[in-house]
This record gives structure tokens, sequence and C-alpha cells, in this order.
């Protein structure tokens, strides 16, 4: 991996553990604020809201600043957002320290990707975006189980201070191995905002809000299903994580390659294949061995469609893409908390952790129906682009019929 890409990834290892670490440890911070689990469960909501939030404000904040220096400014946000999560003397607090935190990561993902997509050869762009993202999967084949073994044996906040040493780490690689110059275009904010007015950018923006929803419904609450339904221990859900985490990273790989291959075809197919394997985790989540197969193929597939979807982003957003980038990121994390919230409405009305699986089934398929959709329509925009630049078959030519008469 070049340097610049495993900076990136680094500091994509460190937000991708402060975002998801919460779900190990979503018992214990329950206990220890005094709230109950779907009231905790929010402070997975509040964070993916700080990022969809401050997507637009960053973006527009950090425009014209070089690519390193927004880079460099957005991992100190994300250091002193996690101080002030360990410090929180309450759930208030907490919320709004998760809230200033999240507000680094929608903006460097997004500038992050267009980086790492042009430190590379037309033909790999997915897959440099692919290997930043490593960074974000290893958060849960490390990140989160380390995590949450640091959180019940010393306190959730030791995890807090430990993402906080890890912010460091990035910050000390980004500024060693980014270039000093990486090229970038002159941005007018009226000309990068009117991407939104192209229907197929729209689009891509609600898959990701779609998919991520369908993730984010079962995998807030997956600690209680393991525990209370599977009826496994806290020591062997930390297992169940690490292994989740295993198939993130195989699939972000594999999502990479998918992409410069076939990109919506691949798209479609990981869709339909989400939500087969969430009907399935619907009947297994009850068998501990038959529920972690399950959620090792669900852990493949769940990553694996990312990379295929930033690229897609980037692809029909060229005018702008780092906004629509960064914008995209915003998606991603308005699907966390939505999905979130879905699953803690659910459980809150009455219904079992059992139903959590169908809401994600629901919310796939959603996804799959309007990526459908948008290459649908793809297609017929391509064709009549085609047909308006090629000449007229039937057209009489002029000037032959002008030396026949």
């Amino acid at each position: 991996m070049p340097l610049p890409l495993l900076a990136l990834a680094i500091a994509a290892f460190g937000i991708g553990t402060t975002e998801f670490v919460i779900m190990g440890l979503l018992p214990d911070m329950a206990r220890d604020l005094g709230v109950s689990i779907p009231a905790t469960g929010m402070l997975v909501s509040g964070y993916a809201l700080g990022v969809t939030i401050g997507a637009p404000i960053v973006a527009i904040a950090t425009a014209n600043l070089p690519r390193k220096r927004a880079l460099m400014s957005l991992i100190a946000l994300f250091i002193a957002g996690n101080i002030f999560c360990a410090l929180a003397p309450n759930y208030g607090f907490l919320m709004v320290a998760r809230v200033v935190t999240a507000f680094c990561h929608g903006a460097f993902f997004g500038i992050g990707s267009v980086v790492a997509a042009g430190l590379v050869a037309p033909h790999k762009r997915a897959q440099a975006i692919a290997l930043m993202f490593t960074g974000l999967t290893l958060a849960n084949v490390l990140g989160v189980p380390l995590g949450t073994a640091l959180g019940q044996a010393a306190g959730w906040r030791a995890t807090f201070w430990a993402v906080t040493v890890i912010g460091v780490l990035a910050a000390a690689a980004l500024a060693a191995w980014l270039p000093k110059h990486i090229e970038m275009q002159k941005s007018s904010l009226i000309r990068e905002f009117s991407v939104l007015r192209k229907p197929q950018v729209l689009m891509v923006l609600g898959m990701s809000v779609l998919t991520s929803a369908s993730l984010f419904s079962v995998f807030t609450y997956i600690t209680p299903i393991l525990e209370d339904v599977a009826g496994m221990t806290p020591h062997h859900v930390t297992l169940v994580l690490l292994l989740f985490g295993l198939g993130l990273t195989v699939g972000s790989t594999l999502g990479g390659k998918l992409a410069d291959w076939r990109l919506m075809r691949s798209l479609l197919t990981l869709l339909a294949c989400i939500a087969v394997v969430l009907t399935i985790f619907a009947f297994t989540c009850r068998q501990p061995v038959a529920a972690m197969a399950t959620i090792f193929v669900w852990g493949v597939l769940a990553f694996a469609i990312i990379p295929p979807i930033q690229m897609l982003i980037v692809n029909r957003a060229s005018d702008a893409p780092n906004l629509a980038s960064t914008l995209n990121q915003g998606a991603f994390n308005l699907g966390n908390a939505t999905g979130a919230w879905l699953g803690g409405t659910a459980i809150s009305a009455g219904f079992a952790l059992t139903t959590l699986p169908w809401v994600g089934v629901a919310m796939a398929l959603l996804a799959l129906g309007l990526t459908l959709w948008s290459a649908t329509s793809e297609r017929r925009l391509r064709r009549l682009a085609e047909s308006s630049h090629s000449p007229r078959r039937n057209q009489p030519d002029i000037r032959r019929l002008g030396n026949r008469q």
C-alpha cells in the first residue's frame, strides 16, 4: 500500500472505531449513564446526524483549502471530539461530544476518497478508494472488538482515550506521508451545489441512505440480539464482532474490484444478496453457530457495496467530486441514523429483537428498487445522447439529389 493511502487508512481506522465501538458498549454505557438501551442507541443516531448536518457545512468551509491542510484540520477536530467524549460527565454532554466528533467524518472520507482516487491510474480508482476504506473495515476487525474488550475491562471512557491516541498517530502519518501539493480544482460553491439538481446524483445519495439504513437497523442492536436471543456471553459477542469485521475487510477489497469491473451490475447483485442474507439471519439469529456464519457473510456484503457507491457518486458528479463525495458520506450516515431510529422504534413499540432483520430486508429491497430505476434511467439517457450525436440514416443526401436534378 502506498504510504499516502496508508496514512488515509490509519485515519479511517480511528474514525471507524469511534463510530462503531458504541455497538459493543451499548449495555455498559446504558447502565453507567442511567439511560435505556434505545436511548443509548440514539448516540449512534446523534453521531450519524452530526455527519449528515456537518458534511455540507464542512464542505463549504474546506472547499478551497489545500487538500492536505483540510485533512489535517479534520483529524484535529476528530482528536478534540474524542477527548470530549472521554471526559463527558453525563448523557447530554456525551451526545454533544459525539456530534462534534462526527463533523469531521463526512468531509474526511469525502475529500479522502477523491485524493485516493487521484493518486493512482484511472482503472484502479475504485480499488484505491477501497484501500482507504480498508481502515474503516479494520476498525471493525480490530478497533471495535479491542475497544469493546477495553471498555468492558476498564470502563467505556478508556475506549475513547484509546481512540484519541489513534487519532494522534493518524495525524502524524498524514503530516509525514501525504504529498505537500495535491492537485485540486478551484471551485465555485454555486457550481458545486448545482450538482444536486442532477437526478442521477440524487439517486445515488438515496441508495446510500437506504443501504446504510438496512445495515444499522440491525447492527446497532447486534449486542442485545446476540446476548438475549442467541444466548451468547459478552466474550463471545466480542468474537462475533471480530468475525463481522473480518467480513467487512474481505467485502471492502471485493467491492473495489467489482466496481472497477462492472459497477451497476455489482451494485444490483450485492443489494439482492444483502436482502437474502438478512432474511436468513431472521431465522439463524437464535442459534449461535448459525448466527456467526450468517453475520460473517452479511459483513462481506455490507462493505462490498461501499466502494461501488462511492465510485458511482464521483463518476456522476465529476464537476464537483469533493462536495458530492462528502455529501454521500452524509447520506450514508443519515441512513445510519434512520436505521438506528427504526430499530429503536420497533423495540420501544414492543416488537421482539428478532423482527429487526426484517426491517433491514425492507430497506435493502427499497435500495435495490432505486438502484434498478437509476440503472434503467442511465441507459435511457445514454441511448438518447448517442442517438442525438449519430447521423440520421434515413435523411436524404441533398447534394446527391441536386446532382440527379
